[in-house]
């Protein structure tokens, strides 16, 4: 079923294989639930004591033995959202401790997927405008697509607004530009075109490599510099740009 899922829920493995079963066959002994999930009895007696304190399973008692049945497995939700909850609370003191450690300029990289991840959510904190040079629309990558959604929701909480400058390559593919993305975009010419891109938000430069129109590269590299100073040159460079390029022409 998805035992990968409930252990990163917080479940041991021997945990997930007894719940699992218990959900498929339904309540039974502990004999029986040792058959099917598997696993010696004495363990199974231990396991499911500790899966009653979870509140995931619960006991029967009847004339010749005790069952044992899943609780309904939306317990798993309430489980997650109180994992959830107290990371919230825990966060202050950790993004405090965190930030007390920083140099007012570093460099550092990112990889992959999960990377991009963890610059966006990088942008949500910074909560400012973020400027996009050589863009390739890459965050359609359906990789991202519920991320992507979640963080335009975010953004839009803050106030945070996203002005694009397309490679020629995406004017070709997406001629207004990647939808939901930006409200302002333009392109760079032809022969500006390359493999690179870059994002300049608070005092954060973000370069990266290995994009493509429309999706990104499982070696993605990201590319992290923090320095107020060359943020707000690369702002200024980038708008000077910006005011050089004609604007696009929209269809009707």
């Amino acid at each position: 079923m998805n035992t990968d899922l409930l252990l990163e829920l917080g479940l041991k493995r021997n945990e997930a294989k007894i719940y699992e079963a218990l959900l498929k066959y339904g309540g039974s002994g502990v004999s029986t639930i040792a058959l099917r999930s598997k696993i010696d009895r004495r363990t199974v007696y231990d396991t499911l004591r500790k899966l009653v304190d979870k509140g995931l399973v619960y006991e029967i008692f009847g004339q010749k033995e005790t069952t044992y049945e899943a609780v309904d497995p939306t317990k798993l939700l309430e489980l997650a959202q109180e994992k959830v909850h107290k990371l919230e609370t825990a966060m202050p003191g950790f993004l405090s401790a965190y930030q007390k450690h920083l140099t007012p300029e570093r460099a550092y990289l990112y990889k992959g997927i999960e990377g991009v991840k963890n610059y966006i959510r990088l942008m949500l904190q910074t909560g400012e405008d973020i400027y996009t040079l050589g863009g390739k629309g890459a965050w359609l990558d359906p990789r991202l697509q519920m991320f992507v959604e979640w963080f335009l929701k975010e953004a839009k909480k803050k106030g945070i607004k996203l002005h694009n400058i397309y490679d020629y390559e995406v004017q070709k593919s997406m001629p207004h530009g990647p939808p939901t993305l930006s409200a302002k975009y333009k392109f760079l010419p032809k022969e500006a075109s390359s493999s690179g891109a870059m994002d300049v938000f608070g005092e954060y430069v973000v370069t990266f490599s290995g994009m493509e129109v429309g999706t990104m590269s499982d070696d993605l590299t990201i590319f992290v510099i923090a320095s107020p100073n060359l943020a707000e040159s690369y702002r200024k460079w980038w708008k000077v740009l910006w005011d050089s390029l004609p604007d696009v022409q929209r269809r009707n």
